[in-house]
């Protein structure tokens, strides 16, 4: 995923996003752009995806009064993308917003196709078809109806791109069609991410609530390239991200149950502060410091280099952890058993989802 921000917050993008929507009007009134079927698109369950590029990809913030400007059924071309189905444009107070209704088994096969590589084995694909559809529904289910928008198309959400499905994430998703995991009825937060580091975390530890179907668990995801990793940081980033001056020092000053770091001691010349692990995190960036599993943290000079295991927040589903169980032969119910012991997959229906959530 690159950097490239299409979310507008200056004039500059504005007349660029203007640009874009009117190329998309342009082809929504081509031949090519009718050949979707108004039927087709809403005769399935939908979603509603707000287009974003990057990590660092700018939301409506709280509040912020937003309106829709127009709307069109066709296709749009954003920062090389092809988008397609329902598209809406909305203006917020510093920029634009551009909202993607699509079907949702047709959603699953993007996020599929973007979250994992397409060389995976098929039973890991089909966990992760099965998680993200959970997910998905999940977000739709308990959006608070403020926003025109149920997830984003980043990893703020689940990364969604489009483009040509390969064959074998086609099959994944068909062969999964419907299937959601439930606890006690209801679809549940199935949080994955990319690597475990050898255990997953409590989510307490990063979203501040429990689930019963959300416990630590001992993982093998040695095949990924983030198993372990080494980052050399500049202290001057590091005093940037904190919003202080003068790091002399930065100690590992708690950890979680997991062997993640909970928090820092950061010793400056004026003085202590205890700092979040997963803020110092978000403060630089997802990359530069994968995740708070950190063993070691030395000084080099003018740079803070930092020694660490997995990548991402953690909880639930490891998505390497889950392609080496289907290379030992265990299937998607073997591995969404154990990243959500207690839970049952179930076919998901939407006539039968009632607004409160409850799957009946």
């Amino acid at each position: 995923m690159g950097n490239r921000q299409w979310v507008i917050g200056n004039e500059q993008w504005i007349k660029k996003v203007l640009l874009f929507f009117l190329l998309f009007v342009f082809l929504s009134l081509t031949p090519i752009a009718y050949c979707l079927s108004p039927i087709t698109l809403f005769a399935e369950p939908t979603i509603r995806v707000l287009l974003v590029d990057g990590k660092n990809a700018k939301i409506p913030k709280k509040d912020e009064k937003i309106q829709r400007s127009g709307n069109a059924n066709g296709e749009v071309f954003l920062s090389g993308l092809k988008y397609s189905g329902f598209i809406e444009v909305w203006k917020g107070e510093k920029g634009l917003y551009i909202i993607n209704e699509i079907p949702l088994e047709d959603y699953i096969k993007g996020v599929v196709a973007s979250e994992v590589g397409n060389s995976w084995d098929i039973e890991a694909l089909k966990a992760q078809a099965v998680v993200a559809r959970t997910y998905a529904l999940y977000q739709k289910l308990n959006s608070n109806g403020k926003l025109p928008y149920h997830l984003t198309s980043s990893v703020l959400h689940q990364v969604y791109k489009t483009g040509n499905v390969p064959d074998n994430i086609a099959k994944a998703v068909n062969e999964t069609r419907g299937e959601i995991l439930t606890y006690e009825g209801k679809p549940i937060a199935a949080y994955y991410h990319s690597t475990s580091g050898g255990m997953t975390e409590d989510p307490i530890e990063v979203f501040g609530k429990s689930y019963p179907y959300l416990k630590p668990v001992e993982t093998t995801c040695e095949l990924s390239p983030y198993f372990m990793w080494e980052k050399r940081i500049p202290v001057s980033d590091i005093e940037s991200a904190l919003n202080m001056a003068g790091i002399k020092e930065i100690i590992i000053d708690g950890l979680t149950v997991s062997n993640r770091v909970r928090n820092f001691k950061i010793i400056t010349e004026d003085g202590e502060y205890k700092i979040l692990a997963k803020e110092l995190r978000k403060n630089l960036g997802w990359d530069r410091l994968p995740s708070t599993m950190i063993t070691s943290i030395t000084k080099d000079g003018n740079f803070y280099i930092f020694e660490g295991k997995g990548y991402g927040h953690g909880v639930g589903m490891c998505q390497w952890t889950a392609l080496d169980m289907a290379k030992k032969g265990m299937n998607y119910r073997d591995i969404l058993s154990k990243f959500y012991p207690g839970t049952t997959i179930e076919l998901y229906n939407e006539d039968v989802i009632a607004k409160d959530g409850v799957h009946k």
